[in-house]
């Protein structure tokens, strides 16, 4: 009878539809197999502020990919995963076209494994950028600076800080950045009474991340990332930085090793930043 069961799933056609919060236990398991770190509440986030398509066959999840908007001009795609037992069908170029259909008109960004490069690169994205994982359990005790311009940020920051963001990144975030705000700790550094940098820390996956982190200055983003890493003393953190800004070996000298990379990639035009503001570690590589 098994194997009957098993002959039905494999015949049975799958449907392409939208990812809905009915879905969220099978893309669990999907995440699981692939051995990424998302929780349920990750995948419950991500869902929250963004859309997602899924592949489904007898009504098991076996494909996810998801897309998140930045005003009319931009969004960023990414959690695309096809199931070891369903990959070289064809699903993952189902996915990614359903996505790009879904965005159609949109700049799209978003940051690749290995093995998803020559997908992408058949779909018209280029290369620009790398973008390291640094992770590991925060043994060291990290000293946060005493200066005054860094403090944390109250509810009415936060349209300066979605204002900054926009600098950093040349998009519109707003809803994103609220949304991080929202569920995590954000702090800010302040001159002469204006936002000038903040940084974000969150429950993820194994731990914590810490990010965004956006500033007007290598000094400033390390400034803000010592801030948070003050208060996670013991803890499991991530933090994704992009390999240009030479911020990876300053964190592997705080205990927080490399542990992957991923290369960034655009479709269309790549976002501007305005003036010194940059963004310096990623909320998560599919958000950007």
């Amino acid at each position: 009878m098994a194997f009957e069961h098993d002959r039905d799933f494999v015949s049975a056609p799958i449907e392409l539809m939208k990812l809905e919060t009915r879905h969220l236990p099978g893309a669990l398991k999907l995440s699981q197999e692939m051995a990424w770190p998302y929780r349920q509440e990750d995948w419950e986030f991500a869902l929250m502020v963004g859309n997602g398509l899924v592949v489904e066959r007898a009504g098991q999840v076996i494909g996810t990919a998801m897309s998140w908007n930045y005003g009319q001009s931009y969004a960023s795609v990414g959690m695309i995963i096809v199931t070891g037992s369903a990959q070289g069908g064809g699903n993952g170029a189902r996915l990614f076209d359903g996505l790009l259909e879904a965005t159609h008109g949109r700049n799209l960004l978003l940051n690749s494994t290995e093995e998803g490069l020559a997908l992408y690169k058949r779909r018209g994205f280029t290369a620009w950028g790398t973008v390291l994982q640094h992770q590991g359990s925060l043994a060291v005790a990290v000293t946060r600076s005493t200066r005054g311009d860094i403090r944390q940020a109250t509810a009415s920051d936060l349209a300066a800080i979605q204002v900054f963001d926009e600098r950093a990144t040349g998009m519109p975030r707003l809803p994103m950045v609220a949304a991080l705000a929202d569920v995590g700790n954000a702090l800010v550094i302040e001159r002469r009474g204006r936002i000038a940098g903040y940084a974000v820390a969150r429950r993820f996956g194994r731990g914590y991340v810490v990010g965004p982190c956006a500033a007007e200055s290598d000094h400033d983003a390390r400034l803000l990332i010592l801030a948070q890493l003050s208060k996670l003393h013991n803890q499991f953190v991530r933090i994704d930085v992009y390999a240009e800004d030479g911020l990876g070996d300053w964190l592997a000298s705080l205990g927080l090793q490399r542990s992957g990379s991923a290369t960034a990639m655009v479709k269309g035009q790549r976002p501007v930043a305005e003036g010194p503001a940059h963004m310096y570690a990623l909320a998560n590589q599919s958000f950007t």
